[in-house]
């Protein structure tokens, strides 16, 4: 019989599962996973927690894939892990050095956090979407994680929920900063990954693709480039200043323009090789986005 997921449902459990001391609290913890003990066999078909992990490695084993291409980050970073999702050992979970902080659900609830951790998109990055961090942002990332280490070993009471909250929030508001350095540091890389998805969006126009499938989803395009969906309309938005739907409508009016201007064939035929179930379809979105029709926009055309 194939083995299961282990699921991990509280803190105590993890916390025993690693060989490590139980929680002072049992709704938040930090964890140096360098003295963690446990047999990765143990866990060969992954694990899932049912709480937040942000971990702050210090050291990786090995490389890790970035879009198509595998680079070196032995230097360390951050990784974020959202409750419910499936942690293979060999990824996320691969041998390193480092402090992880586990946040249950229901130590955030009544807090505004309880609401807004869900808009940090980088919780649903993968392994090889990690943050990677200089020697001065580590400084800062360690500095607060220290802060709520103190906190949690020293003086439990009633402030304490209250300044670790704003600690946390603290900690992912630096970690959106240094996102934000990553995209800019590593335009060489991401303007490969923009090139790549602009040659995708023309092959599948070109081929036909369109015509078959249907309009290229996210999800698609994010599958071709070897990214999560969230991580690369985040690249493209720090590139182009559009998400990755916006930048599929960009693409579609280009090809549309292309099509009304040769004229050969009808607006609903334009709709179809473009991949929209309905002229309706595309008669709204063209709108939307030029404020003319597509046969507007012809007559325009032809009048000049």
């Amino acid at each position: 019989m194939k083995k299961q997921p282990v699921v991990f449902n509280s803190l105590s459990q993890l916390h025993k599962a690693m060989g490590q001391p139980a929680p002072a609290h049992p709704l938040i913890s930090i964890m140096n996973y360098g003295e963690a003990s446990f047999d990765p066999k143990d866990f060969e078909q992954g694990i899932i927690l049912n709480f937040y992990k942000v971990s702050f490695k210090t050291t990786f084993s090995g490389k890790l894939r970035y879009g198509q291409g595998y680079y070196d980050f032995e230097e360390g970073g951050m990784s974020f892990i959202a409750p419910g999702q499936l942690l293979r050992m060999q990824d996320e979970e691969a041998d390193y050095d480092g402090m992880t902080l586990h946040i249950h659900p229901d130590f955030l609830r009544g807090y505004s956090l309880n609401t807004a951790i869900k808009q940090f998109g980088f919780f649903t990055y993968s392994a090889a979407e990690a943050l990677y961090l200089s020697e001065k942002e580590k400084a800062t990332i360690l500095s607060v994680y220290q802060l709520i280490k103190d906190e949690l070993d020293e003086r439990i009471d009633k402030f304490s929920q209250d300044v670790i909250i704003s600690q946390i929030e603290l900690l992912l508001n630096y970690a959106s900063r240094f996102y934000d350095r990553q995209f800019i540091t590593r335009k060489v890389i991401n303007n490969d990954v923009l090139g790549k998805l602009e040659t995708i969006l023309d092959d599948y126009f070109s081929n036909e693709d369109a015509m078959a499938n249907g309009l290229p989803s996210v999800s698609f395009l994010a599958g071709q480039l070897k990214l999560t969906p969230r991580y690369l309309s985040d690249l493209l938005r720090s590139l182009t200043g559009q998400n990755t739907q916006q930048f599929i409508h960009e693409k579609l009016m280009e090809k549309a323009k292309d099509y009304l201007v040769k004229q050969q064939l009808t607006i609903a035929e334009v709709a179809y090789h473009l991949g929209f179930g309905h002229p309706q379809s595309l008669n709204k979105l063209f709108k939307s986005k030029t404020g003319l029709t597509p046969l507007q926009f012809r007559e325009a055309v032809l009048k000049n």
